[in-house]
């Protein structure tokens, strides 16, 4: 790695969002879900680290408790969102608050109930960013998906527009055209863990 990206590198924190309830799957907290053996989070943990993300926050809801028993993520910051159930939107605004008193530069942003979605993709993108006011997503077959680098100049414009299940969308509509997107289908698969059947869909060759 070049002292150049490295220092990008440490100036990008991952953000994985992993408080949803999973409703669809029997209540089950979707940090806690296995797919290829591996839980969730741990794996989208993971994930952002091989990536090159040195600083990972998780933003937990849903067994917040059961998932520090659980789950190994030393060396992440665990932070809790009380009002997960509001929705995506919740967790993004208390992710990005968790960072305010940090050095990062720009947050990482991934969902943790998409296994299809490993280090190959998060490194693309994350190799992406230049400074705080980088916006930048991952685009499968042309289209925006995630994960998403916000630098930290649009923060305070994200968490006024995440409400709701919406996350960081309403605000990424809006700055379309600063939208640089970075083309991973070749690398990762962009579904959801919505319902069981998902669990036991296969890993992309890319995703790990």
């Amino acid at each position: 790695m070049t002292p150049d990206r490295a220092l990008r590198h440490l100036q990008v924190a991952g953000l994985l969002l992993a408080a949803g309830g999973g409703r669809r799957l029997g209540g089950r907290p979707k940090a806690l879900l296995r797919h290829g053996g591996v839980l969730l989070v741990e794996r989208a943990a993971r994930g952002l680290r091989e990536a090159g993300c040195d600083r990972v926050h998780v933003v937990l809801g849903a067994g917040a408790e059961e998932v520090r028993v659980h789950a190994e993520l030393s060396g992440c910051v665990l932070v809790d969102n009380p009002g997960w159930g509001e929705g995506m939107g919740s967790s993004l605004r208390a992710g990005l608050h968790s960072l305010g008193g940090t050095d990062a530069r720009a947050a990482l942003v991934s969902l943790v109930d998409q296994p299809g979605i490993g280090p190959e993709a998060y490194a693309r993108v994350l190799d992406a960013f230049t400074d705080e006011t980088a916006l930048v997503s991952a685009a499968y077959d042309g289209r925006r998906g995630h994960p998403v680098l916000l630098g930290a100049a649009h923060w305070p414009g994200v968490v006024e527009a995440a409400r709701g299940d919406q996350g960081a969308r309403a605000y990424l509509k809006q700055h379309s055209a600063e939208i640089r997107l970075v083309e991973c289908g070749d690398v990762a698969d962009p579904y959801d863990i919505d319902t069981g059947a998902d669990l036991g869909r296969p890993r992309p060759g890319g995703a790990h």
